[in-house]
């Protein structure tokens, strides 16, 4: 997916920094798809730097129209959506400076899916602005880790790609083993 991506961007030349946000726009509108890839090929295209603004720029608008569409939205379909996370119900009933600083907890931690975040935020009280502004504080350090991340993984061997996927194996056979017990 990745190399697709980057032969797509180096084709749209001028429009590929246009392109790159539209589609992180897309995917957080999505909600459930990871955006890494993305990430990884705008490091690879235009730099570590320039593709972190980028993804950035990408991210943050993504989470802004998500946000809007997601609260145009919720308030047709339902209520309260169920959410089970302690921390995305108490985002829900949060309002001014708690729910900034919960929206920001909320970017940095890894675990949360982003998509959840903006969806808590939208049927939550806090303001676009709010939203908007504490949404891209969280995200800049996640992306500067997820894109330093990238860029190691861009750089290594093939014996460190190898070992990097046989971990994640074990990983997710571990996750997988631990929810069939339950």
């Amino acid at each position: 997916m990745e190399s697709y991506l980057i032969d797509l961007l180096k084709a749209l030349d001028d429009y590929a920094i246009v392109f790159s946000v539209i589609l992180n726009i897309m995917i957080s509108v999505l909600g459930v798809v990871p955006s890494f890839f993305i990430t990884a090929a705008n490091i690879k295209l235009f730099g570590f730097e320039n593709g972190l603004i980028i993804s950035i720029l990408g991210e943050a608008l993504g989470a802004i129209v998500s946000f809007y569409l997601y609260r145009k939205g919720m308030k047709k379909l339902l209520d309260t959506p169920k959410i089970k996370n302690k921390y995305i119900t108490e985002l829900t009933k949060s309002k001014g400076i708690k729910a900034f600083f919960m929206i920001i907890a909320l970017r940095i931690f890894p675990f949360i899916p982003s998509g959840l975040v903006t969806l808590a935020g939208a049927i939550s009280k806090v303001g676009m602005m709010n939203f908007s502004a504490a949404s891209t504080i969280g995200k800049i350090p996640a992306l500067v880790i997820e894109a330093y991340s990238i860029q190691q993984v861009l750089v290594w061997n093939w014996k460190g790609k190898v070992i990097l996927c046989l971990f994640s194996i074990l990983i997710v056979w571990i996750a997988f083993r631990k929810n069939r017990k339950k």
